[in-house]
């Protein structure tokens, strides 16, 4: 699916959003250790990573619910980890209690559990942490901020409601 951008009544072209459909863009855990190398694609709303059967990614060599990753009412993925590891997208995360760290992911998000490195990965259009594709500061020196996020409940798409144009592609 590519965003298009929105010409105006004036013949000029707006950029669009980041506001995808919901679960757009291809989220995903590229997982590796020591050679080892796959991709977990985050197709629930909640996966348990750790060594416990019944968790949607096994990992040996971690604790039975080392983290989990939850998809939020806000189309955000979010990452709590339970037990000792690194995390750098939040690096000012608060140390592991009783119910862990806790940040949203955005894509190049890197974390551990055990020897396993995980790196957080979704499509530029669909991660709302880049809004008009722009990096933190702005492409050049301006970086206009988004119109509101969607109801994702509600089953209509923003980009549906102002006119904007999904292409699949």
């Amino acid at each position: 699916m590519i965003m298009t951008e929105q010409t105006s009544s004036d013949g000029s072209n707006a950029p669009t959003t980041t506001h995808a459909e919901w679960g757009a863009g291809n989220p995903r855990l590229l997982v590796s250790r020591d050679g080892e190398r796959f991709v977990f694609d985050l197709v629930a709303d909640a996966v348990r990573i750790g060594s416990a059967d019944g968790n949607e990614l096994q990992l040996a060599d971690t604790d039975p619910v080392h983290a989990d990753v939850v998809h939020d009412d806000r189309d955000e993925y979010v990452l709590t980890l339970h037990g000792h590891g690194e995390m750098n997208a939040n690096p000012d995360a608060a140390e592991t209690g009783a119910s862990g760290r806790s940040e949203i992911l955005r894509t190049g998000a890197r974390f551990t559990a055990g020897d396993w490195t995980l790196v957080y990965s979704r499509e530029e259009f669909a991660d709302h942490g880049r809004p008009y594709g722009g990096r933190v500061g702005g492409e050049f020196s301006d970086q206009p901020p988004q119109p509101e996020r969607p109801d994702y409940g509600s089953g209509e798409s923003d980009d549906a409601q102002r006119g904007y144009e999904v292409k699949d592609g």
